[in-house]
């Protein structure tokens, strides 16, 4: 679990991160703008940050400037953009940050970049903290942090995600879901209530499991979001009646 900062003007995209990330759980913290996101770096030193670089008050990569002169660049950053260009992420990178992702963002890649981003911003933390045998200690230390922006912040070997097996239930023990609904109600209503009751059933059965359901269900699990929270399915209270 670590703490991850959103900074983003676009209110779809800071709550579209928080519950996937709140997902796999991380603690979120977002912001909208620049100034909030000094006070929301200040306030719970985030253990990486997303920031967007289009932003009405002060833009991501003038922000990530500004971290970098003040000497609070000391969390991975990684920069998010529908329209920026190649020198624009190339700058980026050069003063800091650790990756670049271009909107909209595949879940795989999003999921991938934060990964790497925490398991390279562990990398000094971990080397500080080794038993002080010999002083090339320190060098090393000094050697793995000049190049935490190097290579577009890809390191060398990357932690595979993790991997759920499948779940398999004995049909015995699981009893079918027979859904009905009134044939005199609207298209639109009958089928909002019959998606409502497929998900809900699905949720129980994986026991709330969004990476599950979306692999049973065929969906990429960002369209599962959303369309949970278009029908009001609550994923908590789906897997608690399905138990």
């Amino acid at each position: 679990m670590a703490n991850i900062l959103v900074v983003d003007d676009e209110m779809g995209i800071r709550e579209l991160l928080s519950e996937i990330l709140g997902d796999e759980g991380h603690v979120v913290t977002t912001a909208e703008n620049a100034h909030q996101a000094r006070a929301e770096r200040a306030a719970a030193k985030p253990d990486l940050v997303l920031l967007d670089i289009w932003m009405p008050d002060t833009d991501g990569v003038t922000l990530l400037k500004e971290w970098q002169r003040d000497g609070l660049l000391t969390m991975p950053v990684i920069m998010m953009s529908g329209h920026a260009t190649i020198d624009t992420a190339v700058e980026a990178t050069r003063i800091g940050a650790l990756n670049f992702l271009e909107k909209p963002i595949s879940l795989q890649k999003l999921l991938k970049a934060v990964q790497q981003g925490l398991t390279r911003g562990q990398e000094p933390a971990r080397v500080s903290t080794a038993p002080p045998v010999r002083a090339p200690i320190a060098q090393h230390e000094s050697h793995s942090v000049r190049h935490i922006g190097t290579d577009n912040g890809l390191p060398q070997t990357t932690p595979p995600l993790p991997v759920y097996p499948p779940v398999s239930t004995p049909a015995t023990t699981t009893e079918p879901h027979f859904f009905t609904a009134s044939f005199e109600l609207p298209l639109r209503e009958a089928r909002d209530a019959f998606e409502r009751a497929y998900f809900e059933h699905h949720l129980g059965r994986e026991g709330g499991s969004m990476t599950r359901v979306a692999e049973k269900t065929g969906l990429e699990r960002t369209h599962l979001y959303r369309k949970l929270k278009q029908l009001g399915v609550e994923p908590g209270k789906a897997s608690k009646r399905g138990t």
